[in-house]
């Protein structure tokens, strides 16, 4: 097995591909999470410029937006609401501030509900827009503050790098392993290995093991790379950076799927003697994993799928959330491999030639 697994990862580190492909995740995430390394305390004077409107749905700290408390959120939802009503609605202002005060006392959702007496459909839509609002240099450094308070900005950025590197490296690994059964199902050199004395759990765990093997390399290079770059351009704000938030959220979040995606290649290269099929079907069930839905508020957005073998982290910068239930999706997709590694344990036997 050991002697497989060492073969398969030379034989990778050999190829031209594995490094140009590399290079191109290492620049794809980079150019994704560039923005976060330019969070910093403001200093006293500086402000951040820039036209993006005052109040909006998605404004990240970087940008000079902090999250708006309720009460000013109330506020701002019912001037939008009043001004919608008169302008589309064709309220006057009596009707339209009479609406307002009748909707005071009711909590936002309530609110909402009541508006669509008026067939008002998207009143939670704008309220989820005032989320954010641009922050005075003050507020943006309390707002940065806070959020360091109990967890590191390594925290928070390890999950903008797996969002990302969980992405490029899904479809690098599909293309890149596609090559891992390549040789070994070809006519020929299929009938000799079945006919060696290596049992079936010895070959493919060695097979599985190299693949698996050459996915950790590259994360574990994307991991150091990303840490050595967060940890100099935040230096000067003082920003309490660890590798292990980088290996633990890499754990978490993205070797499970690199290990779907080779159990995946090693029972289709099995079933159909040529790993090839599996390329489209992969590449379809990443599509199905990356895909957004919408809520039971109807806003659109990113929140997970049962069974996705991508992991993203939507939202602004220190209010990353994970899908609900991902560490649970994660286990499966672990205990999926194992029992797909058995299946094609099965199909080799049956295949040995005695």
């Amino acid at each position: 097995m050991y002697l497989i697994l060492k073969r398969e990862v030379k034989n990778y580190i050999k190829r031209p591909l594995f490094w140009i492909g590399i290079a191109v995740v290492v620049l794809m995430v980079f150019l994704n999470v560039r923005p976060y390394l330019d969070i910093h305390y403001l200093a006293e004077g500086e402000n951040i410029v820039n036209d993006y409107p005052e109040i909006f749905r998605d404004g990240d700290v970087f940008e000079g937006y902090v999250p708006t408390k309720e009460e000013l959120r109330r506020e701002v939802w019912e001037e939008q609401i009043q001004e919608t009503l008169i302008s589309v609605f064709q309220m006057n202002h009596a009707q339209a501030q009479s609406l307002i005060d009748e909707m005071h006392e009711m909590d936002i959702m309530a609110a909402c509900k009541y508006l669509e007496k008026y067939n008002f459909y998207s009143a939670y839509a704008v309220y989820v827009d005032t989320a954010y609002h641009k922050g005075t240099p003050e507020e943006i450094n309390s707002f940065i503050a806070e959020r360091l308070e109990s967890k590191t900005f390594s925290y928070y950025f390890s999950r903008k790098f797996v969002d990302f590197a969980g992405l490029f490296m899904g479809f690098f690994a599909t293309v890149l392993l596609a090559a891992l059964f390549m040789q070994d199902t070809r006519k020929n050199i299929y009938e000799l290995l079945h006919t060696k004395p290596v049992s079936a759990g010895n070959y493919l765990l060695g097979k599985v093991g190299g693949g698996f093997a050459v996915c950790l390399i590259i994360l574990a290079v994307l991991n150091l790379i990303f840490w050595v770059l967060c940890s100099i351009l935040t230096k000067s704000s003082g920003f309490e950076v660890r590798l292990t938030d980088f290996i633990l959220a890499t754990c978490f979040y993205i070797l499970p799927n690199m290990l779907i995606i080779i159990s995946v290649y090693s029972l289709i290269s099995l079933l159909f003697k040529s790993p090839l099929p599996a390329v489209p079907l992969l590449f379809l069930y990443m599509v199905y994993s990356n895909m957004g839905s919408r809520n039971a508020q109807g806003i659109y957005g990113y929140y997970g799928r049962p069974l996705a073998i991508m992991v993203r982290f939507p939202g602004t910068f220190f209010d990353t959330a994970a899908p609900p239930m991902v560490l649970l999706n994660q286990s499966f997709l672990i205990l999926a491999s194992a029992g797909i590694l058995f299946i094609s344990m099965q199909i080799w036997k049956r295949r040995r030639v005695y």
